[in-house]
């Protein structure tokens, strides 16, 4: 088991745009395999790459007992209205705001091996596709806010224990060596 350091928010690498993988190999293997043990320590439902450190367009969920992965995402949201619903993110130990997402999400990308996928979601599964995919975009959940929420959420932000903390100053590459710590 291979728990990584999750980035909180203040961190550069979380408002960098992920570079796309190119290679589909052992390194990004591992790297799913980090991300996702990670993600279940975390206790958390999403996990992209950039929360870790790593500059690469990949991301974890676990959303309803549905465990996976997706490389290289893209993302076709519905026509139907935003719904806006409690959203957290594990960069943001503990806090969680109403946020405005699509309904239903649709996203097509890889799998580790380089296999197409397309992953299809209503609610919650949306919810974290269209969250994932924003982290490998350099978007957090508190830029989709209304006004007044996200007002809130800076405050609770600076008031947070964690707030201020500094994180590893880490040199973005898109092609880290994921077995070191970053």
């Amino acid at each position: 088991m291979a728990i990584r350091q999750i980035r909180l928010f203040g961190d550069p690498v979380l408002r960098t745009p992920a570079e796309p993988v190119v290679d589909f190999d052992k390194e990004l293997r591992k790297l799913v395999k980090d991300l996702t043990d990670t993600m279940l320590d975390a206790n958390g439902a999403g996990l992209a790459a950039p929360q870790i450190g790593v500059s690469l367009r990949v991301f974890t969920y676990n959303v309803d007992g549905q465990l996976g992965h997706l490389v290289n995402p893209n993302l076709d949201l519905s026509d139907e209205m935003d719904e806006e619903g409690e959203e957290g993110c594990l960069s943001f130990p503990g806090l969680s705001y109403p946020t405005p997402r699509a309904i239903r999400a649709v996203a097509k990308g890889f799998n580790m091996y380089g296999e197409p996928v397309t992953i299809e979601g209503t609610e919650l599964m949306a919810r974290c596709l269209q969250h994932e995919t924003d982290h490998l975009d350099g978007i957090l959940f508190i830029d989709r806010m209304n006004p007044e929420h996200r007002r809130l959420a800076m405050k609770a932000i600076r008031e947070a224990e964690w707030s201020g903390l500094s994180a590893p100053v880490v040199k973005i590459s898109p092609h880290p060596t994921y077995g070191k710590a970053l």
